[in-house]
């Protein structure tokens, strides 16, 4: 998976050395992490630059890092070194005096995805795939830790396999609670350790867990419900294929390669019958796809929906709707280099500033979100 692609500022051996001069010399954007204050309870070592400092040190020194082939190394190192990027812009003292980051996760891989994409700094410039794990990695990096408070475990970590491997997570997890001072350290290497022994019970470990089938698996991850061991009755009647991606991505042109047999529900061509503007307010757009949409879902037709829909956000409720009316939903991204992207666009009627918001939000469609996701790049 992650074959091919090398960062060049990854400890190497023997020795596996940080350069950590180096990497800040290059990396200009990790500056900031040293003016963001952290909590002592949980990192008496000091400011967030500080933390990664020890972090990425001491995944050089795991031997299960060293382990790993290059370019798997490359990309948790990568990880290591960026887990923590959005504290910066996510840090608030709250009322009690104590020091906070929510939503850093989150946040640090939409801002990782981003620079990435854009290829800001040179040095972070990566294939697609490599992206997306370090983008997986730096979302899900506190699960290992925190996987026992959420309200189904068992979900959650089944549901994280099917975008970032949970082996690689420990590993990340372990430098991230080696790399800190705080009284409980012992106990969160505990943690991370029934971690993987969780994720090995529920056969999610080394890989995303296998189901029965696709229709199990939406199911189990649509649902809330069912065991991950069920297999339902499989009653679809027809398939959807939303193919999503950003303005210019190159959408309509695989749909013509590919889908031309298919009728065509487009967000686009539906504001041109409207007259509206891609800043304008949608909700008539919308309203009107999805009244077309009814038509070919009660007579069980199989049909294209093609729309930008960048965010699991718009695409949640979206695949919920064409699901409740028993049709099979298909995701199709569609990427373009943002070189291109923006050359396109500048031809075309979607402004760059908003261009540069969808790059900021974008969320690449991951496998448990449909019956099957392709990424066309």
């Amino acid at each position: 998976m992650s074959a091919g692609w090398i960062f060049s500022l990854a400890p190497k051996p023997p020795d596996f050395q940080v350069d950590w001069e180096g990497i800040c010399a290059r990396v200009e954007l990790l500056a900031a992490l040293g003016k963001c204050a952290q909590e002592r309870e949980f990192h008496a070592e000091g400011d967030v630059l500080t933390h990664t400092r020890m972090v990425c040190e001491a995944m050089a020194a795991m031997e299960a890092w060293r382990a790993l082939d290059e370019s798997a190394r490359s990309v948790l190192f990568v990880a290591a070194l960026l887990h923590d990027l959005a504290k910066p812009i996510c840090t608030v003292v709250d009322e009690a005096g104590r020091i906070r980051s929510p939503g850093h996760s989150l946040k640090g891989s939409h801002l990782f995805r981003s620079l990435a994409y854009r290829g800001e700094p040179t040095v972070l410039a990566m294939p697609f795939a490599q992206r997306e794990e370090v983008a997986a990695m730096v979302r899900y990096h506190g699960l290992p830790l925190n996987f026992l408070e959420k309200a189904d475990p068992r979900r959650a970590v089944i549901s994280t396999s099917l975008a970032a491997r949970c082996d690689r997570l420990a590993i990340l997890a372990e430098a991230d609670v080696r790399g800190r001072i705080c009284a409980g350290q012992a106990e969160l290497l505990q943690r991370v350790e029934l971690f993987r022994e969780f994720c090995v019970e529920n056969e999610c470990l080394a890989g995303p867990r296998e189901f029965a089938s696709e229709h199990a698996r939406f199911v189990y991850l649509s649902d809330g419900r069912s065991g991950a061991d069920y297999v339902p009755f499989d009653d679809t009647r027809c398939e959807v294929t939303l193919v999503c991606g950003l303005p210019g991505a190159g959408k309509d042109s695989y749909i013509k390669r590919n889908l031309a047999h298919l009728p065509v529900i487009s967000l686009d061509a539906i504001r041109g019958e409207l007259d509206v503007e891609p800043e304008d307010e949608q909700g008539g757009v919308v309203a009107e796809a999805k009244e077309r949409a009814r038509e070919f879902l009660r007579a069980g037709r199989d049909f294209v929906w093609n729309a930008t829909n960048v965010t699991v956000h718009l695409r949640k409720p979206l695949i919920s709707f064409f699901a409740g009316y028993g049709a099979r939903v298909r995701i199709v991204y569609v990427e373009a280099g943002y070189r291109e992207l923006m050359e396109r666009n500048a031809r075309g009627r979607v402004p760059g500033r908003v261009i540069e918001r969808l790059i900021d939000k974008l969320d690449v469609p991951g496998a448990g979100e449909g019956y099957c996701v392709a990424r066309v790049v």
